[in-house]
């Protein structure tokens, strides 16, 4: 199977892990090909906000292959006919935090030139993990949050509204970064009021990765709806086969394909081979470096995983339109 087999324009490469360097490699390697044929951008799984700006959240800047990635884009630019585009479409979240809407909404404001006060409070107060973890420490349902909110929701209809004078006045790409901003606030304030949510614990981790799913689909789709040419998404395969890719995919249909990463051994991870009864330990049978197929031997789901790997499921690969299988 070959990547020029997709017709689809946002084609979703996932990996199963974000800790074997080899995923991000080779999507490296994918991107340059795709290139010749119309994909004129690439999505991550970092905050969009961060992006616009060419940095990482979650720590992914740390990644050689991202660097990388960022570094031959510039490169690539300095003599294209049509430059190619670099995307964050996650929310501007970490693992147990989300910061103050602060920032994000102060940019909106002094973009559109408002003298208005944003009654966000104090910024550690919302950035600390507690706000996250405990429902009780969390100001996402107090009424200065409610009050932050029908302000962000007020910039956003002013930046819409004052469009064509602003975009006259400064830019299109100034008045997008101002729209990405005030979308990034009001995501954030969202993403606080459900952290507010009473509830056990597993009650509420579904509920914020709801919000977040919502979020990095939206996303996805501003992405895919501001063209030109087709994109490149990569990230957990848990993100892209379900969650954020499953309400892409009941948008787009057929213009939306996944491509499920696959692990067979890693030194990085301690992971070692598959049991040769697994999904991993039959497409490792046939696969010298990496392969690209749409067909799967039947097997079982591997259990000598740790929490770093997420295995093959039946349910995965149910979503999948094809596997790239790294041995």
């Amino acid at each position: 199977m070959e990547l020029t087999d997709f017709t689809a324009e946002l084609l979703a490469l996932g990996e199963p892990t974000h800790f074997e360097p080899a995923f991000a490699r080779i999507r490296n390697d994918f991107f340059a090909r795709l290139t010749a044929h119309g994909f004129r951008s690439i999505a991550l799984e970092t905050d969009r906000v961060a992006a616009l700006d060419g940095g990482f959240s979650h720590g992914f800047g740390e990644l050689a292959a991202n660097r990388q990635l960022l570094a031959w884009l510039r490169e690539y630019n300095e003599t294209a006919e049509e430059p190619l585009t670099f995307h964050g479409f996650d929310a501007p979240t970490e693992m147990f935090s989300a910061p103050s809407p602060r920032r994000y909404l102060e940019h909106v404001r002094d973009y559109l030139g408002l003298d208005v006060d944003l009654p966000a409070g104090d910024d550690e107060r919302w950035s600390r993990s507690e706000a996250i973890l405990d429902p009780a420490q969390s100001p996402g349902a107090t009424p200065e949050a409610r009050e932050l909110r029908i302000l962000a929701d007020d910039l956003l209809t002013a930046l819409h509204a004052e469009a064509p004078r602003l975009i006259a006045a400064t830019s299109r790409a100034a008045w997008d970064r101002a729209r990405i901003h005030a979308t990034a606030g009001l995501d954030l304030l969202r993403y606080h009021a459900a952290s507010a949510v009473p509830g056990d614990r597993d009650t509420r981790i579904a509920r914020l990765a709801g919000a977040r799913a919502v979020i990095m689909a939206r996303n996805l789709l501003d992405i895919h709806a501001s063209g030109p040419g087709r994109t490149l998404v990569f990230a957990h395969n848990a993100h892209l086969g379900s969650g954020a890719g499953t309400i892409v995919a009941s948008r787009l249909g057929d213009r939306y394909a996944f491509i499920a990463g696959s692990l067979g051994h890693s030194d990085a991870l301690g992971l070692g081979e598959p049991a040769a009864d697994t999904y991993e330990g039959r497409l490792q049978r046939d696969t010298a470096d990496w392969r690209l197929t749409a067909e799967v031997p039947a097997g079982r789901t591997r259990d000598d995983h740790d929490h770093r790997y997420a295995p093959l499921t039946r349910e995965l690969l149910d979503a999948a339109d094809a596997v790239l299988h790294v041995a």
